[in-house]
């Protein structure tokens, strides 16, 4: 499964999803009237992503990759995502056009 990735790159993928969920749910966990126009649009975006396969765990999707880092969302972006769901770190909630990928 690895293939020609290393350790190093699976780590910083890793980092990198991180960094997209405590930055999505520190814009979650803000009060509502302390929001830019901005902040709200993106908690009503969070708000219309959850379903009830994810509620109460930390999830992002591709879209919450490609606006909180600089990462590409290409084809070993995917493979990555492949050895992590084979290691059991995350798992794949599929559903309504999208593609959410829950933090075990």
């Amino acid at each position: 499964m690895k293939s020609r990735l290393t350790y190093c790159q699976i780590n910083d993928v890793i980092k990198e999803i991180n960094k997209a969920v405590v930055s999505k749910y520190k814009i979650l966990h803000q009060p509502k009237k302390s929001m830019s126009s901005v902040a709200r649009n993106l908690y009503h975006r969070f708000i219309d992503e959850e379903t009830k396969e994810t509620k109460g765990h930390y999830f992002v999707v591709e879209a919450d990759i490609k606006e909180f880092t600089a990462l590409k969302v290409d084809k070993r972006f995917h493979v990555i995502l492949n050895i992590l769901r084979h290691c059991r770190r995350l798992s794949e909630v599929r559903g309504g056009g999208l593609t959410r990928y829950v933090i075990t």
